[in-house]
Order: C-alpha cells, then sequence, then structure tokens
C-alpha cells in the first residue's frame, strides 16, 4: 500500500502538492529527525513546491488564454 510519503509528486493535484508541503515543513520544523531524513523531507518539499507552482501557472495561462479569447 502506498502511503502519502510514497506517491509521485508530479501526479498530485495542486491541494494535495499544497498539503504534503504543509506536512513536510511541519515535520522539519519538529527538529525530530535524522540528517538522511532532513534532507529526505526538504527534496519532497521542493518537489512539493514546485508542483504547485506548475499547477498555478498552468492556472494563470488558462486565465491568460481565457481574458484573450474573452475581448476579441
Amino acid at each position: 500500500m502506498e502511503t502519502a510519503q510514497n506517491v509521485d509528486v508530479s501526479s498530485l493535484s495542486y491541494e494535495q502538492a499544497r498539503d504534503e508541503l504543509i506536512r513536510v515543513v511541519s515535520e522539519l520544523e519538529q527538529g525530530s529527525t535524522t540528517l538522511e531524513q532532513s534532507l529526505a523531507l526538504w527534496e519532497r518539499g521542493e518537489a512539493a513546491a514546485k508542483r504547485c507552482e506548475e499547477w498555478l501557472l498552468g492556472a494563470k495561462a488558462r486565465l491568460d488564454q481565457a481574458r484573450l479569447t474573452g475581448t476579441e
């Protein structure tokens, strides 16, 4: 069974990636992980943040396109 920590970040929705980023930050802030675990969490957090950015850029592009087609 796949846990949320094992799911490929690139397959997450915006909301799932945002929630994963929040979870990672919370876990890092607790400071109860080893250095190796912290590095893995940091990398996962970076991937989740990138996924959120991809979704937001995609949404912006769709809005820009809708504005362009709506004004013609």
